[in-house]
């Protein structure tokens, strides 16, 4: 069956989450991602620690190749150039001039290929005051705003796990846009260069909230809107097994629903009186403290109620629904054999995505992907010799 991006060649120097998350995708649609790492034992890696078991279980990894190339190395240099001739797209995520210094930068590669999508994917973007700023996703929300947003009042922000900027600012966004360039090609005929900043992606994010900041200069405040802890109508609740129950009843009819199942109609006309939220907020705590968890799920859920359990990730994947949708994949691996990941999030009707390899290992792929190149044999085994590959 055809897969979407079949016949997209991506070469990926990135190393942490944003840039391998973005390339997954790019995989899982089909496109041949190409990791260029540095070759066994040259350069630093933050999973140098991660098992042989762990890296069969790394989602980021699969449906791609490896290739050992020491960038620093001229023989190196000139490999990774030519397989950018034949590539569609570039992805990096140094920090701001590092590949320029390596010779590997949009200009040296769109010269030689002027029809490759290059992207920089990078916390604080390629310019601006805070470009060569380390980061890491706490960072980048903190400077975006969403971290401002997220906790209570009269308490510290509460830091959420790495998701929101480095996946979805940074990953998801990036692989966007280079959809959106691939596009654009097919109507210009040439790639172009995509700055992707996950700060940027952050802020972006937020473009219903940002809007009401510029329109009526209201300030979002940890705890204090409808959508971040303020309402009773969309809040958690703890239940009678010390779990917890979410609750989404915006609209009146929901809420009206809600209240009717719970046996408090009396609030249904009150849904949004503010000097009666304590009020509301005593009854459903003492309420939903009455079944567990997943008695009340069950039962609100045969009404027109948003209502959803809070799982912790070892119960996400036990949940029918989770299942059916195929959130799921099996895949096998030549030492592990069958193995659990993460499925293929969209569903195409035509062309599907797939899981169909596991992460390779480091240089796995380096002869096979050179030779493709147009190298001899003998050429790789001159590049290993002198460890420009591996």
């Amino acid at each position: 069956m055809m897969m979407a991006l079949e016949g997209i060649r991506v070469l990926d120097m990135s190393r942490l989450a944003p840039g391998p998350y973005c390339t997954m995708l790019l995989g899982d649609l089909g496109a041949d991602v190409i990791v260029v790492e540095e070759p066994p034992g040259v350069g630093r890696r933050f999973d140098a620690g991660m098992s042989e078991r762990g890296m069969a279980f790394n989602a980021l990894g699969r449906n791609k190749r490896s290739i050992g190339l020491n960038l620093k190395d001229d023989a190196a240099r000139e490999a990774f150039l030519r397989l950018a001739d034949n590539a569609d797209v570039v992805v990096e995520g140094f920090r701001p001039g590092v590949v320029k210094r390596l010779g590997v930068d949009y200009e040296a590669v769109s010269r030689r290929n002027p029809r490759i999508v290059y992207c920089s994917l990078s916390g604080y973007g390629q310019t601006g005051p805070y470009a060569g700023l380390v980061g890491h996703d706490i960072n980048y929300i903190s400077l975006g705003g969403a971290l401002g947003m997220i906790g209570w009042p009269g308490q510290p922000p509460s830091i959420p796990m790495n998701i929101i900027a480095d996946f979805a600012g940074g990953g998801l966004y990036a692989a966007f846009a280079i959809l959106a360039a691939i596009i654009a090609r097919e109507k210009t005929g040439r790639g172009q260069y995509v700055d992707m900043a996950m700060s940027d992606g952050v802020t972006s994010l937020m473009a219903m909230m940002v809007g009401q900041y510029f329109g009526a200069a209201h300030v979002h405040r940890p705890g204090q809107d409808l959508l971040n802890g303020a309402a009773p109508f969309y809040n958690v609740y703890e239940t009678a097994d010390g779990k917890w129950l979410s609750i989404g009843c915006l609209e009146p009819w929901f809420w009206q629903e809600l209240c009717q199942a719970l046996g408090c109609e009396e609030f249904v006309p009150h849904q949004n009186d503010r000097e009666k939220f304590p009020e509301m907020f005593d009854f459903l705590r003492r309420k939903f403290r009455e079944k567990s968890r997943d008695e009340w799920f069950e039962e609100l859920r045969q009404r027109d109620i948003c209502v959803a359990p809070v799982y912790s990730l070892d119960e996400v994947f036990a949940d029918p629904h989770v299942q059916a949708r195929g959130m799921i994949a099996e895949v096998q691996h030549p030492q592990f054999g069958t193995v659990r990941q993460v499925g293929v999030g969209p569903k195409l009707s035509v062309t599907p995505g797939s899981v169909r390899t596991t992460a390779p290992k480091r240089g796995e792929h380096t002869e096979e992907v050179l030779l493709e190149a147009g190298y001899s044999a003998a050429e790789v085994a001159t590049l290993k010799e002198a460890g420009a590959a591996g």
